[in-house]
């Protein structure tokens, strides 16, 4: 026995000597284990989104912060048209350009110190010829200068829960700590894809300004080549490498696909079309008018109304697999009994859509009229209402 203690004691000091420290150490976890790239992506960083739910449906490297280039524009335009839906500007408001504006580089329309365009012709040049110089002119003319409108898009980022975005300028040049996500890019894109009059612009494919003498071609080739394309914006740097945020919709439903660092502008596309072929061949919308759980009346302790119905406002559309909307099931959620008062509309519990494990969709269940707490004036009210319908 002595002899067993002595050989392993001696093989632990001969481990403990040759071998570092931190093999004995237990193994650090990482953050967060990124999903396995099935589809052979060549990018840094990418994103599948479904527009209408906000639901995640492929990611790599989500929210890793990188450039985006000229990406940054769906935030610009995400702006611009707020402000046109808000009344604060108008689509044939004259916009005088600055000395800083027409100072800008990389993609421009080549605009003036103290020419002149209407809104409607720099939200063409910027979302269809990606021209830096009619952005600044445009967040200008919002804000009142380049800094404001800055301020005012990391503010509405911000406000969009884009945790991973830092604007440093409205165009999308280069700059240290001017970074995003591609998970925050789709998160925009959905936003501005609310505004409908965007796709007026988006899906351009050639267009002129200037009497005909300025020939603008839309650098998004999806638009031309791939079913169903809508926008919204590529961006191409030397720190960014090839970018794109590539919205398309099918049967009323809108996939949006993301691509960071793509290696070069062909990748990038191709990139993008396994995304959207990926979403539109897996999923489909499903309307939740049509599931109809069956709810009971609820008691109601010392109210006139013993007790109260029941109903939940089902609507919109919730996102599944194809063929797996039958599948979905209904997990009610209501109490035993409320304590009077209770109101008409009162939320008294909640309806849940699951499926396969997953809450795809959650509604308030109300109460369908009011039962007041009983008191002598409540019931000698009630006594005469009774009287009187007799």
């Amino acid at each position: 026995m002595r002899r067993k203690m002595a050989a392993a004691l001696a093989v632990w000091i001969v481990l403990w000597t040759v071998c570092p420290l931190h093999v004995f150490a237990e193994t650090p976890q990482t953050e967060s284990a990124q999903p396995t790239d099935s589809l052979g992506l060549t990018s840094k960083s990418a994103v599948l989104m479904n527009a209408e739910t906000g639901k995640i449906l492929y990611s790599v490297n989500s929210n890793e912060q990188l450039p985006e280039a000229s990406i940054t524009k769906i935030m610009t335009m995400l702006l611009v048209f707020e402000a046109y839906d808000a009344g604060k500007i108008k689509m044939d408001d004259t916009v005088t350009c600055s000395e800083y504006a027409a100072s800008m580089g990389g993609s421009q329309i080549w605009l003036e110190p103290g020419e002149t365009m209407t809104v409607h012709e720099l939200i063409k040049a910027a979302l269809v010829g990606s021209a830096n110089d009619a952005c600044v002119a445009l967040g200008e003319h919002i804000a009142g200068s380049n800094e404001a409108f800055v301020s005012m898009m990391n503010q509405r980022a911000e406000e969009l829960g884009m945790n991973d975005t830092f604007y440093c300028n409205c165009t999308g040049l280069d700059a240290d700590g001017h970074v995003t996500s591609a998970r925050d890019i789709a998160v925009a894109s959905a936003e501005l894809l609310t505004h409908s009059e965007v796709l007026g612009y988006t899906g351009i494919w050639t267009d002129t300004l200037r009497d005909g003498k300025l020939q603008l071609t839309n650098t998004n080739k999806l638009i031309k080549h791939y079913n169903g394309a809508i926008g919204l914006k590529t961006g191409t740097t030397s720190k960014a490498g090839c970018c794109i945020s590539a919205a398309a919709r099918r049967d009323s439903m809108t996939m949006i696909a993301v691509i960071l660092g793509a290696p070069d502008s062909k990748s990038r596309f191709a990139d993008a079309k396994k995304l959207l072929d990926y979403g539109f061949a897996k999923y489909e919308l499903v309307d939740a008018a049509d599931i109809r759980p069956e709810l009971s009346e609820v008691s109601v302790v010392g109210g006139i109304e013993k007790t109260v119905g029941a109903y939940a406002d089902i609507s919109g559309m919730v996102l599944t697999e194809k063929g797996k909307g039958k599948e979905i099931k209904t997990v009610v959620e209501l109490p035993d009994s409320l304590d009077a008062p209770v109101e008409e509309g009162q939320p008294i519990g909640r309806v849940n859509l699951v499926l396969d494990g997953e809450i795809i969709g959650s509604y308030d269940i109300c109460s369908d009229r009011a039962s007041e707490k009983v008191t002598f004036s409540a019931a000698f009210n009630e006594l005469l209402r009774g009287l009187f319908r007799n």
